[in-house]
């Protein structure tokens, strides 16, 4: 007699699929031959009476059918977590869902619907797949990184837009200032705008007042504040000829620089935050993680952060290319019967704050130092050849992989980076290879 159609009961289980959202979620619960039982329940989030009935409806549902239950709860970004401890300190078997799964999965009805009831049956439904795959809860220690990275790179995006938007005011009433420093952002800059603002302003300050303010805030001598301010004055008088100032781009200068020094204030503080949390968890697993990704030729302090903050629990990466995908930087294949698409291109479904990273290792491993010398030989190398075949942004693509290659081969080995040649990791390989025969 074939076993095809005989269960193991150790292996059954209520599937209990919930859709996550700000305020509210939608629970369904699933036996194992795929009935929904009853109606989805609505879980207020700011209603412990509403709360509490969700835990009695999944334990009388394990006390009628004899059965324990899982919990699948989608991932929201945030709206998740609370309600994700809050089920898993009951006592309940948790998991955490990517809502792509759910979402791509078999419609379980003919029509077309798609609402917040109808998505908790399909997550319930969804959880009994035997060969589903779950995500894994990062440590609070991987949530607090992850958290003051994304902050920090929100508050340096909104800081970026009022530098356009300062540079955008400059071009339009002192357009020649803006060839003076190297970065208009810079502290003495900033405090000459403050000062003067105008070039009309420039011209008539004492001379010595603003070179006393180049000299104090630049801090490179009597010589360096004296030719950068014959440089102002010349491109004040030359915005005399062209340039067009009002009342109103006086203020708005203003205005801008006030908002890029507060957001450098809070830049600042969100990174002395990391530092501290960073050294007050020196002796767990997930800081020296940390410090072997900062061993890659290139990565500093926060691209290291970030990208542990951003993976959590490295244990959950068997391979690099769940790497890649976890990354979205796995290609989005386009095919269909005799189609093929040609232009092949990144699917961009995972942390963009990662690919963020990523990319700034892939710059600084193909990039060459003042002396000229390669960062790093071997990608360089690889990228120059990549280049002679293909365009620059696929060559840059191809050295992502790379660089993500090399972040979990330093990860799963617990070992620092160190820059070998493809010749140098084959014979590695084939010892490694020989020893275990041996």
């Amino acid at each position: 007699m074939s076993n095809k159609f005989i269960f193991n009961l150790d292996d059954l289980f209520i599937s209990v699929g919930i859709d996550v959202g700000a305020d509210f979620s939608w629970m369904s619960i699933a036996l194992p031959n795929q009935q929904i039982i009853g109606k989805p329940y609505k879980i207020l989030h700011n209603q412990m009476n509403s709360l509490a009935t969700a835990v009695s409806k999944i334990k009388e549902a394990e006390e009628l059918y004899s059965l324990e239950s899982r919990i699948f709860l989608e991932s929201t970004g945030i709206y998740h977590y609370p309600l994700f401890c809050y089920l898993r300190d009951k006592g309940f078997n948790c998991s955490v869902i990517n809502p792509i799964i759910t979402k791509n999965s078999t419609n379980i009805n003919i029509r077309k619907v798609h609402n917040d009831r109808f998505d908790s049956k399909k997550a319930a439904l969804v959880g009994l797949k035997p060969d589903l795959k779950v995500s894994l809860m990062p440590s609070d220690l991987a949530l607090n990184c992850r958290n003051l990275c994304r902050e920090y790179y929100d508050l340096m995006d909104n800081r970026s837009a009022y530098v356009n938007k300062l540079q955008g005011e400059l071009r339009m009433a002192f357009p020649q200032y803006l060839g003076i420093f190297s970065k208009i952002t810079a502290n003495t800059s900033l405090t000459l705008l403050e000062t003067y603002t105008s070039p009309s302003a420039f011209i008539e300050a004492d001379p010595q007042e603003i070179i006393d303010t180049i000299k104090s805030t630049a801090r490179f001598g009597v010589a360096y504040a004296a030719s950068k301010y014959n440089a102002i004055i010349q491109a004040a008088h030359d915005a005399n000829e062209f340039g067009y100032i009002l009342d109103s781009n006086i203020k708005r200068i203003r205005l801008y620089i006030s908002f890029i020094r507060k957001y450098d204030e809070e830049i600042k503080n969100i990174l002395d935050a990391m530092h501290e949390l960073i050294d007050a968890n020196e002796e767990t697993d997930f800081v020296k993680q940390i410090h072997l990704v900062e061993t890659f030729k290139g990565a500093g302090f926060l691209s290291a952060v970030t990208l542990m903050g951003e993976i959590g629990n490295f244990s959950a990466f068997s391979k690099p290319k769940q790497l890649f995908a976890y990354f979205g930087l796995d290609p989005a294949v386009k095919q269909s019967g005799k189609f093929e698409g040609t232009k092949i291109q990144i699917s961009k479904r995972g942390s963009a704050i990662a690919r963020r990273a990523i990319h700034t290792l892939t710059l600084q491993s193909i990039s060459t130092s003042r002396t000229g010398e390669a960062k790093n030989p071997v990608l360089r190398d690889y990228y120059l050849k990549k280049c002679e075949s293909k365009p620059k942004l696929v060559a840059m693509g191809a050295v992502s992989h790379k660089v993500c290659n090399m972040i979990f081969a330093i990860l799963r080995d617990n070992k620092p980076f160190e820059i070998i040649t493809p010749q140098e990791h084959i014979q590695q390989y084939n010892a490694a290879k020989c020893d275990i025969a041996a």
